[in-house]
């Protein structure tokens, strides 16, 4: 397959040299190349960062700016970044107001934010015990056990609540509880129809046969749900909300915000016919709709397919989301 890239080994390091050029408003830590942070600070406000593996673009360096995150700790391809990254980022990110660190559920960003979490209290910095974790993705552990659930794209409003709550003055207790809320109430799910490649390995990770689709696949590639035949889009678009207020299992009619992200290599015009559907569906069922996303906001690399996310609103989470936010991978957004 055939990629616009230098070195594979080094694809991430040529993103973000690439990335900060772009984005003048935005730098790399000088301590630290794997750290990207806005220029502007604002004292006093709670710092709000996040981290994860590269790949999944515009996650996680591109939701940074006004109203939203103030700095990232950038891993490898699909791996979590190191504990100095995150205490680096903490580090950036401290302007004397504490520092909320609002991460996706997987076992090594887990880890490493703790030590990161332990090397700042060790300096002093104040970052919250009761850090957020985005746990949306259904498919990754039953209602049971929903606390080891994987963050996906829903990971995005917990960035854009969390940020928004900083940006207006809130305390650092403040912060981490609205981004908690609005963890409890996102759900998503992913469908793959072709697989990614990892740019250093050249070849897919794991398999989808012709023919077939795989439903409730992880952003890495983690075994979904099921494998079954490929469906048209309306049946599958069927499927993924139908799992979604499955898990939910409201009693009465609900107001959401609806997000219809890309995997990669997903054309708007496929997502454009699944969330008509998908919209006509909620509808149907008597829900309310108070803003859709459709695009890509948090991709696997190349793969072909798209998630599907629900946030179950109340004024709170409704009234931060309408706050204007200019995240720098989504200009003016």
């Amino acid at each position: 397959m055939q990629r616009f890239v230098n070195d594979p080994d080094y694809v991430v390091e040529d993103m973000l040299k690439g990335f900060v050029l772009a984005n003048p408003e935005v730098e790399l830590a000088k301590a630290n190349d794997h750290v990207v942070m806005k220029k502007e600070k604002r004292n006093g406000k709670v710092g709000v960062i996040t981290g994860g593996g590269s790949g999944h673009e515009p996650a996680f360096l591109g939701y940074m700016g006004e109203g939203l995150l103030d700095a990232v700790a950038i891993g490898e391809v699909f791996a979590s970044p190191p504990a100095q990254a995150f205490y680096d980022a903490m580090l950036e990110a401290d302007t004397g107001a504490g520092v909320a660190c609002l991460f996706g559920n997987y076992a090594g960003d887990n880890m490493n934010v703790k030590m990161a979490i332990q090397m700042a209290e060790d300096d002093d910095i104040e970052v919250s015990s009761q850090y957020v974790v985005a746990t949306d993705d259904v498919a990754s552990s039953p209602k049971e056990t929903k606390e080891k659930r994987h963050g996906i794209a829903g990971g995005y409003f917990m960035w854009k609540v969390g940020g928004a709550k900083a940006a207006s003055g809130a305390s650092l207790d403040e912060v981490i509880a609205v981004a908690q809320k609005v963890v409890y109430r996102t759900r998503s799910i992913c469908v793959g129809l072709e697989p990614c490649v990892i740019p250093a390995v050249g070849k897919p990770n794991f398999e989808i046969e012709a023919g077939m689709m795989e439903f409730g696949i992880g952003h890495h590639g983690e075994t979904g749900i099921r494998k079954e035949e490929l469906k048209n889009a309306d049946a599958i678009a069927e499927e993924m909300v139908g799992t979604l207020l499955e898990d939910f299992a409201f009693e009465d009619e609900r107001e959401f915000s609806v997000m219809l992200s890309g995997l990669g290599s997903t054309m708007l015009m496929e997502q454009y016919i699944l969330i008509g559907k998908v919209l006509e569906i909620l509808k149907e069922e008597g829900h309310n709709i108070h803003k859709v996303y459709v695009g890509n906001f948090v991709t696997s690399l190349d793969m072909s397919g798209a998630s599907l996310t629900l946030v179950d609103l109340d004024e709170e989470i409704k009234d931060l989301l309408d706050v204007t936010g200019n995240p720098v991978g989504m200009k003016n957004y």
